[in-house]
């Protein structure tokens, strides 16, 4: 497959040419790489485990939800998906679960662990999120990361997607993913590798206000599979989200201006060590799929950041 950059328009566009180059030209590396390398540190050996009870509640679809051992395994089926919500906000922190994917036709399902303050700021709120967007039996699930910032909900949406594929089969055990919220950046983890980081360059660009912690399986065949081309298939009904191992560790909304939020690295003043930085790389040129400040079709005055 060739691509030439005489059919470039702009800039950007050029940009985004070369990263679709870049992905063809990896595409045998992506089939017979085991895994990125060791991290160096894991930031989750700070914090304990705790129990589905300890730190959470229903949120929506008592009945597509079971709570068992401290884990909870949450199902979408043609009457109703399920939600559940961090029993405190939180500043800034450490969140994680482990989560197994349903396998087989997804498409339409999303799946998520997230942060946000919708409830508090309807229409006017932020959000960090972790989405599994289901797919087709023949395709592999895509991990979006999201960031919103003050203003979305509002008709007005501006999303900072980066998306994954994973180099593992996230239906076949479960594996953890975290987020680490900072007042200076925010990190998305897999299996304690960094696969993005958001660093804080403006109030404008990054989220400040206390959010809760969710989690959530409904249907978005709106846009979830391929922009909405796949659809959820309720023939293949339920469609289960099993989630374990919860972790969170950081600042609550109610403490004091002296509390400490933990870091992603073995520096406290943040950001990644070398090593760090080196298995986020290897993830982003192997398995990253999309990058919102590299789409030529996006209006990036929006998002200054880029």
């Amino acid at each position: 497959m060739v691509m030439s950059l005489q059919y470039c328009p702009s800039y950007m566009a050029c940009i985004w040419v070369l990263m679709m180059i870049m992905t063809v030209m990896n595409a045998p590396r992506m089939a017979g790489a085991q895994g990125p390398p060791p991290p160096g540190y894991y930031p989750s050996s700070r914090f304990d485990a705790m129990t589905f009870d300890q730190g959470f509640r229903n949120l929506w679809g008592p009945r597509h939800q079971i709570v068992d051992q401290g884990s909870v395994t949450i199902w979408l089926d043609s009457s109703s998906g399920s939600g559940f919500k961090s029993l405190r906000p939180y500043k800034s922190g450490y969140f994680s679960a482990a989560v197994k994917l349903q396998p087989g036709y997804t498409a339409g399902v999303n799946t998520c662990f997230y942060l946000s303050n919708n409830e508090d700021y309807p229409g006017n709120h932020d959000e960090v999120d972790i989405e599994f967007l289901g797919t087709t039996a023949d395709k592999p699930y895509t991990l979006q990361t999201n960031v919103y910032i003050t203003g979305s909900g509002d008709g007005n949406i501006i999303g900072r997607e980066m998306k994954f594929h994973l180099w593992f089969d996230p239906t076949e055990d479960f594996h953890n993913y975290a987020i680490l919220w900072t007042p200076m950046e925010i990190i998305f983890l897999v299996d304690d590798v960094p696969i993005r980081r958001y660093p804080r360059k403006s109030d404008a660009t990054f989220p400040e206000r206390p959010m809760w912690v969710y989690g959530s399986i409904w249907d978005a065949s709106s846009w979830a599979t391929e922009n909405g081309k796949y659809k959820a298939n309720y023939q293949y009904q339920p469609f289960v989200g099993k989630y374990t191992n919860f972790k969170i560790g950081g600042c609550t909304a109610d403490s004091s201006a002296s509390c400490q939020p933990p870091s992603a690295s073995p520096s406290r003043s943040g950001g990644l060590s070398r090593q760090q930085k080196a298995a986020m790389e290897w993830v982003q040129r192997n398995y990253m799929v999309y990058y919102y400040c590299g789409d030529p079709s996006r209006d990036q005055s929006l998002t200054p950041e880029c």
